[in-house]
């Protein structure tokens, strides 16, 4: 058994421009990404922190680092998954965000879940 298969924890965004928040004309554009972690593994894991590098098109990037995720540390038995909704601010109109979730399954054990590169961007920007 390898340990990915053990530790197979798997993540889904899904994101959207808030447009009532943002004023473009002051560099200013707010995104909410929906997350979905689900634990395809073996073992129950415990999420504990979170690891994300978001670039804006200026090639200007912000790290964040943190214990947990909107102020919880979410335990995942095999099958089950968590949902939460957070966001940014860019100070321009694209960009992109990736990262990793530190995770502890119930032998002790710790592993990286990591979040893919994806982008942020307006609708009709990007075609």
């Amino acid at each position: 058994m390898t340990d990915s298969q053990q530790n197979d924890i798997k993540v889904g965004v899904e994101t959207r421009y808030i447009e009532d928040q943002s004023n473009p004309e002051q560099n200013y554009f707010v995104f909410a990404y929906t997350i979905t972690i689900q634990n395809k593994g073996e073992h129950t894991a415990q999420l504990i922190s979170r690891h994300w590098v978001i670039t804006d098109s200026n090639h200007k990037v912000q790290e964040v680092r943190g214990d947990g995720v909107i102020g919880e540390q979410p335990v995942l038995k095999p099958g089950e998954q968590f949902v939460y909704t957070s966001g940014t601010m860019l100070e321009t109109s694209v960009g992109t965000m990736k990262g990793s979730y530190q995770m502890q399954a119930d032998d002790g054990s710790q592993f990286d879940a990591t979040i893919e590169e994806f982008v942020l961007s307006p609708p009709r920007v990007l075609h």
